[in-house]
């Protein structure tokens, strides 16, 4: 238990601040950003994988994360039988062309050897391969997106649990790491970072530009989502009768009938979005209790070991007999697809599906800082780095505009200076962010929680 005190006291604390905001705030945010806590948790448990684990430069989250969110709409989202008659056809014929072509490379490629016969043949291969593409799949994309293109759009999912779509998620993230990582896993570790930026871009650009697969910019709204609705509480008998006998001495203050049943009824409302919220609560935590003891168990197993030994030393490493590409290549396939889990979370938490707002430049670091500074290669350190940044991301701008109002409570409302300093509040999470990097950079190198190291 001694050696877990600093890891307890650092969540009792987190947990605290989460119960002020809401106190201070309302139980609804303090879920909200609960909520997103655990999802960050869960993309800093996949990064931790990759970096503390095997010391691997992944800049790629972003794209990870997109196809998880992709997930969902592909797996959860109602068929839309007018684009699948308009097109869908086409864009089944596209896809055994490709499957057809990757299969015909792949016989050339064992088949025979490398000789200018071979390269020509590849090439005859994609060329044609490519025009039967465009011949087939243009005439099928513009008929899907011509259909109601204000409502659809697009062809739609399978119509299944959204629940399954989490594990659809992963593999659609293992899936593009599994490729990425035979073509990257090669290079040094700053091209790797490159190489796994511009992929991640690559990939957001797709799901932006080909309206016919997820509406593109136009957003899927209304996604399926495993908790009920707010509405259907509200109009529930039995939730109404549990909101009303814990809320009956309240109640029992009101006189008047009306205004009795005008409380009430709003109290259902924030009831209702309060329960909707800790059902989501109770699932990410399960995830990430899960997570937590499946990557504790592989962190100190002999696996983990060796991981942790090919990181520090791969020369040492590979005289031992060690395959560090096929390592590398595990751990990259499994921290990818615990970064889809995220995404697919992410996006049934939301609602709705938005691949604008998916921007590798800006939001892979910041998963990249929560992970720094809870702790390279402790997974308790990646989680709690994730409820910290993650809350001072949301929280800044309440406590910076707290702070301004105290400070410049001298100074007439209208002054400039306090003027100025209240609207600038939003920004300062900027601001408290990068100190609170630099104070953990200055005093805390390893991060809060550092990686604890085992002597044998």
């Amino acid at each position: 238990m001694r050696n877990y005190e600093n890891v307890i006291t650092a969540y009792i604390i987190m947990l605290l601040l989460i119960i002020c905001v809401g106190l201070f705030q309302s139980w609804s945010i303090a879920l909200t950003i609960l909520n997103y806590c655990l999802i960050s948790a869960v993309m800093t448990i996949g990064a931790n994988m990759q970096w503390g684990y095997a010391g691997l430069i992944n800049f790629g989250i972003m794209g990870y994360t997109a196809l998880g969110g992709l997930a969902v709409v592909l797996v959860s989202v109602e068929p839309v039988k007018k684009a699948w008659q308009a097109g869908g056809l086409n864009i089944l014929l596209s896809m055994w062309v490709i499957i057809i072509m990757v299969i015909s490379i792949r016989f050339i490629l064992k088949k025979f050897n490398k000789t200018k016969t071979r390269s020509l043949g590849i090439l005859s291969i994609l060329i044609f391969g490519i025009y039967l593409i465009r011949s087939t799949a243009t005439p099928g994309i513009e008929a899907i997106e011509a259909v109601d293109p204000a409502r659809y759009g697009f062809l739609g999912g399978l119509g299944l649990p959204v629940l399954l779509s989490w594990i659809v998620g992963a593999f659609f993230a293992a899936g593009l790491a599994l490729i990425v990582g035979k073509i990257a896993l090669g290079l040094r570790a700053d091209y790797l970072a490159i190489a796994t930026l511009l992929i991640a871009e690559i990939v957001v650009s797709i799901i932006k530009h080909e309206e016919w697969l997820a509406r593109g910019v136009k957003n899927v709204i209304g996604l399926k989502r495993p908790a009920p609705y707010e509405i259907d509480l509200q109009r529930s008998e039995w939730f109404i009768k549990i909101v009303e006998k814990i809320n009956l001495g309240k109640l029992n203050l009101i006189q008047s009938i009306s205004d009795r049943q005008d409380a009430l009824k709003q109290m259902v409302i924030d009831a209702s979005s309060i329960y909707v919220k800790l059902c989501f609560t109770g699932l990410f935590l399960s995830v990430v209790i899960i997570l937590l003891i499946i990557t504790q168990k592989a962190l100190y197993s002999p696996w983990g070991r060796k991981m942790r030994a090919i990181r520090d030393n791969e020369e040492a490493a590979s005289a031992m007999g060690k395959n560090i590409v096929k390592e590398h290549l595990l751990i990259f396939v499994l921290g990818s697809a615990i970064v889809g889990l995220a995404g697919a979370m992410m996006v049934t938490n939301d609602g709705l599906f938005t691949p604008g707002s998916y921007r590798p430049m800006r939001y892979t670091f910041v998963i990249w800082v929560m992970v720094i500074v809870g702790g390279t290669g402790n997974n308790f350190g990646a989680i709690l780095g994730g409820f910290v940044v993650w809350f001072l991301w949301v929280e800044a701008a309440p406590i910076a505009l707290f702070l301004i109002n105290i400070f410049t409570a001298h100074l007439p409302a209208t002054h400039g200076l306090k003027v100025h300093l209240i609207e600038s509040a939003p920004y300062f999470r900027f601001l408290l962010i990068g100190i609170g990097l630099l104070m953990i950079m200055r005093y805390r190198p390893q991060g809060i929680i550092p990686e604890k190291i085992i002597k044998q």
